[in-house]
């Protein structure tokens, strides 16, 4: 694997994306895009050079965006319009064929073709309160969308023409109240985890690889307990009222899966046994202020977080369920979504 990395942030606040060189533990910042306006999400086909973002403002929806690996610039190739809504969260699936996207103020999720960069209308388009996030299996048969909004997990097979076909059941329950937000699948594929915003847990699922379907497996707490920090509720400030507000999760290898909380700034990693049980973080980082968005590189060895209320990333070395700050970079405001890929 690669030592030498690109890393892309998007500054929500600036409507841009920062591009930075990542080569022996170092931050270089190669070149800030603009033209994405709210951009707090995007995926990346590393085989093709392109970066899908969702925009906002007054023609909300997905740009297609091309990447060059040597000056870290972005150029808008094509743009499809969601007038019901920006998404919150993009995946690509099936060789970055079909990409997969969720809606949080609208309320939808969607499905659609991808081809030579452009992105077709939805081909299938399901509909929970307060859509956050969607992922699908690796073998792309399956989609997996958590609603904050009805605590729910809803599962889908994909079939030959993108169409989502609920399974039996067609959803999930999480805790009620806990507001499911984030979701993450193990190498494996044989379990799913979901980080909830309003208790701050990890939420562990068993999956069957064949049939696609979730079954609850045990959760564990994800948040610095020692902070004095309370269970959050809908439509509550949390900063107001010290409230619990969990964000992202990443693996950084199949033992560690790291969570972030906004309301204390933290990073911990929640342990994972051979077994799948779960373990609370024995200790936090105090990272970015507000840190909605992170990402650990393909080999594992470094986090990088973005801060809501920073304007700067950090970069870390990971130990274990440790981390050891090597630098900090500039990137711009409302920095909320971060991805590492290969140069």
């Amino acid at each position: 694997m690669t030592g030498s990395w690109l890393v892309l942030v998007a500054n929500s606040g600036d409507g841009s994306i920062s591009s930075f060189s990542l080569q022996d533990g170092q931050l270089q910042r190669l070149a800030v895009t603009g033209g994405v306006p709210g951009c707090s999400t995007f995926c990346v086909d590393a085989s093709r050079d392109l970066v899908y973002a969702a925009v906002k403002g007054n023609d909300p929806g997905i740009t297609t965006l091309a990447l060059d690996h040597t000056s870290g610039r972005l150029s808008p190739l094509s743009h499809l319009s969601l007038p019901d809504g920006g998404m919150n969260y993009l995946t690509l699936t099936r060789g970055g064929t079909a990409l997969l996207g969720a809606s949080y103020g609208g309320g939808y999720g969607i499905s659609s073709a991808v081809h030579d960069g452009a992105v077709s209308e939805p081909i299938a388009r399901i509909e929970f309160p307060n859509l956050h996030a969607v992922r699908a299996s690796s073998d792309g048969r399956f989609a997996y969308f958590v609603s904050l909004g009805a605590d729910l997990i809803a599962q889908y097979a994909i079939d030959a023409w993108l169409n989502l076909r609920p399974l039996s059941p067609a959803t999930v329950a999480a805790p009620a109240g806990s507001g499911p937000r984030h979701l993450a699948l193990n190498a494996t594929q044989d379990a799913l985890y979901v980080l909830t915003e309003f208790s701050g847990q990890v939420l562990r699922y068993r999956r069957d690889k064949h049939f696609g379907n979730l079954s609850p497996a045990g959760a564990v707490t994800a948040h610095d307990t020692s902070r004095g920090l309370r269970h959050s509720t809908f439509g509550a400030d949390p900063l107001a009222h010290h409230y619990i507000w969990g964000a992202d999760l990443h693996f950084s290898d199949p033992s560690h899966l790291w969570c972030s909380e906004r309301t204390e700034s933290t990073l911990g990693a929640v342990g994972i046994a051979p077994d799948g049980s779960l373990s609370a973080p024995k200790s936090f980082v105090v990272t970015e202020t507000q840190p909605r968005g992170f990402a650990v590189s393909p080999d594992g060895r470094y986090l990088i977080c973005a801060g809501e209320r920073s304007t700067s990333i950090a970069l870390y070395r990971v130990h274990g369920a440790e981390l050891e700050l090597l630098t900090r970079a500039e990137t711009g405001t409302k920095a909320n979504w971060v991805w590492v890929l290969g140069r």
